[in-house]
């Protein structure tokens, strides 16, 4: 009997270790899904626009793209890593991203306004008051410091 039991803690162990080597960054990292930033999307009517803030911590302005038509919004860019080396331990997402937020109003992307500040990029986009655009118009960023 104690060669059984020894047999399963020797099993229990070899697969307690093959999970742990599962789980280490630089094996598991290729599984992991990616940067997905947090979105907040007001309305307000005075004046009636929407603004539209993206949580982009660490991501360099110059990457990001902003495309939006008379009922959507897209932005668009890459969060770089950090640091360059072999991680011990990682948590903080980074690659491509993409979201895009529908709206349940007409916009005037002619009119919208970006900027960037502090990690948060805020669109603001003016509710249309005129026929509806028929293209996307690429929305520059206004840099603040």
């Amino acid at each position: 009997m104690p060669e059984k039991k020894d047999q399963l803690d020797r099993l229990q162990g070899e697969i307690q270790e093959l999970i742990d080597e599962l789980w280490q960054v630089p094996r598991f990292s290729g599984l992991r899904r990616g940067f997905r930033p947090q979105v907040d999307v007001v309305r307000t009517d005075d004046p009636p626009e929407f603004r539209v803030v993206v949580e982009l911590a660490g991501v360099d302005s110059d990457t990001l793209r902003i495309f939006a038509d008379d009922t959507a919004l897209v932005v668009a860019g890459t969060r770089s890593p950090a640091y360059r080396g072999r991680y011990f331990h990682m948590e903080i997402e980074h690659g491509p991203f993409q979201r895009q937020i529908q709206f349940d109003e007409q916009v005037d992307p002619a009119k919208a306004r970006a900027e960037y500040k502090r990690g948060l990029l805020t669109v603001t986009l003016p509710i249309a008051k005129r026929e509806p655009a028929r293209e996307k118009i690429s929305i520059r960023i206004g840099r603040s410091r």
